[in-house]
Parts: C-alpha cells; structure tokens; sequence
C-alpha cells in the first residue's frame, strides 16, 4: 500500500505544478496535460497577433513617446517637458483640442440618433429591397475620406447638384447656397461616415432583443413608441453605448476628409501641420500620445459601462 500511494503521488509533485512565468513557459514548451495543451493552442493562435501588437503597436507608440520628450529636433536625446507645457498652455492647441472635442461628440450625437431609427426600421420590418438598402447604407464605410469629402463637395458645393436645385427652387444664388466648404459640410461629411458604423452594431444588437416582451406590451395596449421606450431602449442600450464608443473614436480619428474640407482645424489636422510646417516632431509626438492615451481611456471607461449595463 505505501509503494501503491508514493506512486499515485509521484505525479502530482512531478512537471504538472507549474506556478509562475517559468511554470507557464515550461508548460507552452513542454505541455504534460491537456490544460498544458489548450494554453499551447491559445498561445499559438495569439502569437501572430501579440507580434503585431508589438511591432505595430507598442514600439511605435514607444518612439512617439520618446520623441514627445526629446531635447533635440532632429534626434532623440535628453528629456523635455516643452512640448507637453506647449500643449497645455498654449491657447492655440486648446482651441484645437476644443474643436476636435465637440465635432466628434456632436456628430456622434447625430450620427447614433439616425442610427437607431435606420437599424430599427431593417431589422422589426420586410422592407422591400432590404438587402440593397443594406448595401447602400454601409457604402460609405468602404470609401476613403477623401472620397467622402469630394461627394459632398459635388451635392453641396458651389456647383453641386443639391445647391443647384435648391438655388433654382428658391431663387437664389448657387454661392449663398452653397454650405460644402464649410463647418456644416464637415459635419455633414463626418455623419455620412459614421451613421454606417454605428448602424451594423445596432443590427447586431437587434438581434438580441426579446420580441416576446414587446409582444407582451402591445398586448396590454402599450403603443409603439411606449414600447421602444420601457421595453425595446434598455435592451439596445449596450448597443448604444458601442455605437457611441466606436462613432466618437471614428471621430476623432477622421483625416482625409479634412484635407479636402479644411475649415475647422482639429488635432488630426494640426499633426499633420505640424510635420509639414517648420517639422515640429516634438509637439506632433506630444499630441500623438496625448490622442492615444485620450481615446484609450475613453474606450476602457466605455466598455466598463458597457458592461456594467449588460450585467444588470
């Protein structure tokens, strides 16, 4: 019996009690057991990944951080604080950032309010010619900027189709109708991007939603708007808020567009002047990094909520 229990305990003080950075590389080096194994698959499938990660990712951002914080112009030596002390106390690059705030947050705004009407109508109705409406309502997501910005230019602009028609209705001059070069043809520009965007996440959203429930309030005579309200809302609203995480970080990071429609310098905008003019790299690596730690907070607070709501 002693001979039979030490050999049943052989193995477990044996290579299966791995602890540690060194038990999990034994483990992914060496598997014994099938867990061994299963964390050998997962980490072969997240390598390529985890190496874009790094190479495209951490060390890049690394760079622009270190070239954030150079003495020099032209290499990076010593460590500097100017160029955050520009941005922060500079009234120029607040009013930058001011705009870049509130032309993403507005037109997410509007963005996610036609959203919500559009996704609803594809997925409670047989529309007629659902698969092209679908189709042209996620168009503009493969199409560049600055693609996007020359569309509106030719319905908006100075001999732009819609201005044409509307001058011609009114009696107006094409040049007082004309809005394409201006900040509501760039917010306009900006909603024609991201209105698909958000649309597809509310689909998917749809698709989780308790008809059952909405039957049961029209049963007890709840009109349709009450039962969007107190029934179909708060079982999207995760969907919302995905929406509106993804949209604003859209947003944000929007720059073709703003080559072509440039009347509202934004911190996309002001990087790349940065680089062209005079080669500020130190300014344009400090507003890089301040970008990305701004829309990477931004998305760990807004998948939390987002959380938070699907738990309750």
């Amino acid at each position: 019996m002693a001979d039979g229990h030490a050999g049943t305990d052989a193995p477990s003080t044996g290579r299966d009690r791995r602890t540690g950075v060194a038990g999990v590389l034994d483990a992914l080096s060496d598997p014994v057991t099938e867990r061994d194994r299963e964390y050998r698959r997962i980490a072969a499938l997240c390598a390529p990944f985890a190496a874009l990660v790094l190479l495209a990712g951490l060390y890049p951002l690394a760079e622009v951080v270190r070239i954030s914080v150079s003495t020099d112009q032209y290499r990076s030596v010593g460590v500097s604080l100017g160029a955050y002390a520009t941005l922060f106390g500079d009234p120029y690059y607040r009013s930058v950032a001011f705009n870049s705030l509130w032309l993403a947050a507005g037109t997410t705004v509007v963005s996610v309010a036609l959203a919500v009407p559009i996704a609803h109508a594809l997925e409670k109705y047989d529309l007629p010619g659902e698969d092209l409406l679908v189709t042209l309502v996620s168009f503009p997501i493969s199409l560049p900027g600055i693609v996007a910005a020359f569309m509106i230019l030719v319905l908006f602009g100075n001999n732009g189709l819609v201005t044409a028609i509307v001058a011609a209705l009114t009696g107006s001059r094409p040049l007082d109708v004309a809005f394409a070069v201006s900040v509501p043809g760039l917010f306009v520009a900006f909603v024609y991007s991201m209105v698909p965007r958000a649309t597809l996440i509310l689909r998917g959203t749809y698709a989780e939603v308790d008809e059952a429930a909405e039957e049961a309030a029209q049963s007890l005579g709840a009109t349709p708007f009450e039962t969007f309200r107190y029934v179909t809302l708060p079982q999207i609203r995760p969907g919302i808020t995905g929406a509106v995480i993804l949209t604003f970080r859209t947003g944000l990071a929007i720059f073709g567009t703003l080559i072509v429609i440039q009347t509202l310098v934004v911190w996309t905008l002001q990087i790349s002047r940065e680089l062209g003019n005079g080669w500020n790299v130190q300014v344009a690596g400090a507003m890089a990094t301040v970008y990305f730690l701004f829309t990477f907070l931004f998305t760990v607070l807004g998948l939390r909520y987002t959380s938070a709501e699907v738990g309750l």
